[in-house]
């Protein structure tokens, strides 16, 4: 039998490379900082003061498949036509499109890993709770790997790969990302504007109507995505100061409720041009959107060129009796 793989980042590249993997014959082990698997396919949750629910898809909005693997997939996750028939959502929510296409599959969540050691057939993933990351985070280790699979951003995933593959970590300077603050805000009246809303110009770049979307609740709730230059430009600001420029930009009332998050590497504006990136003599890889372009069915795309990549080598050991080391957050 097969050691298992370790899949570092459970969003969208990430879960298809583990599927990929799973379907091999391999037995992938996911670890993800987020509370549950998607990455920026999420949904946030909230009340209005009158306990009414609230959502809000304040990350990914939809998706296109031009890819057969990828259209399957999203079908395979109940997507449904969203604003308009070539693009695709989730219900209730878009996170629901990660966590369906994650079933199944083992991942420890809210899992920082920190930190590789070891080698091929011997890889050590150290981790620690996301929640004790300051000053120093107490550090648990789980292994023996056969391999690693790196799903993370590019600057999150070169330091983890630099120490062992150092060319291929260096490539990661080439992928090139645009923030973008989000703004989720909830109405107490219809607001007179279209459900969906797309500028080149000023600080606002996208905003929709969450309850146009398919199966969400009729509260008036809005996710406002900043432009790229102007999410640049406020990067390190504090959240409660984003709010109220967006929802003025937009004209819009003031909110019974509203909140900011920071996407700190949001949109590819620049991808490296290559599938996936793996050393096969280390069994060391990286994937992401940013080796492609910055969409979701690249990561998907990605992820599963990585998950070949690795079948191709072949990665073999006895599994009986090795150390599982892990957090409380598994699926």
């Amino acid at each position: 039998m097969s050691l298992p793989i370790a899949v570092i980042g459970a969003g969208l590249a990430g879960i298809a490379c583990a599927r990929s993997l799973r379907a091999a014959g391999y037995a992938p082990v996911l670890f993800d900082k987020g509370r549950g698997p998607g990455g920026r396919v999420a949904t946030r949750r909230g009340k209005a003061p009158d306990g009414t629910a609230l959502q809000w898809d304040h990350g990914a909005q939809y998706f296109s498949a031009r890819d057969p693997g990828f259209a399957a997939a999203l079908a395979a996750a109940g997507a449904v036509p969203w604003p308009d028939p070539r693009r695709f959502t989730g219900t209730p929510g878009i996170s629901s499109i990660g966590r369906i296409l994650a079933d199944g599959l083992t991942i420890h969540t809210a899992r920082h890993v920190t930190r590789l050691e070891g080698g091929p057939g011997a890889w050590v993933v150290h981790h620690a709770d996301r929640a004790l990351l300051h000053p120093l985070p107490p550090e648990t280790p789980a292994g023996p790997f056969a391999a690693v699979a790196i799903a993370l951003p590019a600057p999150q995933a070169a330091p983890i790969a630099d120490p062992f593959i150092p060319a291929l970590a260096a490539r990661c300077a080439e992928a090139v990302y645009a923030p973008c603050w989000t703004v989720m805000a909830a109405f107490g009246e219809l607001l007179p504007l279209p459900d969906t809303w797309r500028s080149t110009a000023g600080p606002v770049a996208w905003a929709a109507r969450e309850s146009a979307k398919p199966g969400r609740p009729s509260t008036e709730a809005w996710t406002i995505q900043a432009a790229p230059a102007w999410s640049r430009e406020h990067l390190e600001d504090a959240p409660e100061t984003i709010v109220a420029p967006l929802l003025a930009a937009l004209g819009m009332p003031a909110p019974l409720v509203a909140t900011a998050h920071r996407w700190r590497y949001s949109l590819v504006e620049h991808a490296i041009g290559t599938p996936c990136l793996f050393d096969a003599d280390q069994g060391l890889g990286l994937a992401g959107d940013w080796c492609l372009g910055g969409r979701g069915e690249a990561a998907w795309q990605s992820g599963t060129a990585l998950a070949e990549a690795i079948i191709a080598r072949g990665f073999a050991g006895p599994t009986a009796g090795f150390p599982r080391h892990g957090s409380s957050h598994d699926r």
